[in-house]
């Protein structure tokens, strides 16, 4: 490989700010910052959302019944979109 072409890959520890979460991870991604984490000292970078806190992935999402959506638009709007009723 030639020198300088490729970033610098090494173990990059990321926090998630609103779960206070850090996970370790390798990556190339460019910080001034560090951290210490059990004796050795890491590239460190925050985060606003991970899987520690994203809805989606803790499981406490909203969840949308489609069925009553769908049956309110159909409620409300299924007369002009009805095929059986344009002749």
């Amino acid at each position: 490989m030639k020198p300088g072409l490729h970033p610098q890959y090494r173990t990059v520890v990321f926090h998630d700010t609103s779960a206070n979460h850090y996970i370790k991870v390798g990556s190339t991604i460019a910080t001034d910052r560090e951290i210490e984490i059990d004796g050795m000292t890491y590239p460190y970078v925050t985060v606003d959302v991970s899987s520690a806190s994203h809805p989606y992935y803790t499981g406490k999402q909203k969840t949308f019944t489609n069925e009553g959506s769908a049956a309110r638009f159909n409620q409300r709007f299924g007369r002009f979109f009805n095929p059986k009723d344009k002749q």
